[in-house]
């Protein structure tokens, strides 16, 4: 079970980081579902590290959702960086 729930909060924290970076759309939706699952499983891994392991990728819930958009929301924006583009319009991060 926590395979497809890492899915599925990743799918809806690479969905909603598309929405909240912009400059980004040439990723699509697929791209962003990808990386919203990473950003979930890097987001789990910081928020672990700075509450002293507690988990934060078990079960699909808001506070796992919160995670995992942050977490998707810095992969996004690193991505970004790694590729060069530069980011366009307005917008929060």
């Amino acid at each position: 079970m926590g395979i497809i729930a890492w899915i599925v909060v990743g799918a809806i924290a690479g969905y909603l980081a598309g929405m909240l970076v912009k400059g980004d759309e040439s990723l699509g939706v697929i791209g962003h579902i990808v990386l919203g699952i990473v950003g979930a499983l890097v987001g789990g891994f910081i928020a672990g590290i700075l509450t002293g392991g507690n988990d934060y990728t078990t079960g699909i819930n808001i506070t796992t959702i919160i995670v995992a958009v942050i977490g998707a929301v810095i992969v996004v924006v690193g991505w970004n960086a790694i590729r060069g583009n530069m980011r366009t319009g307005r917008g929060p991060v």
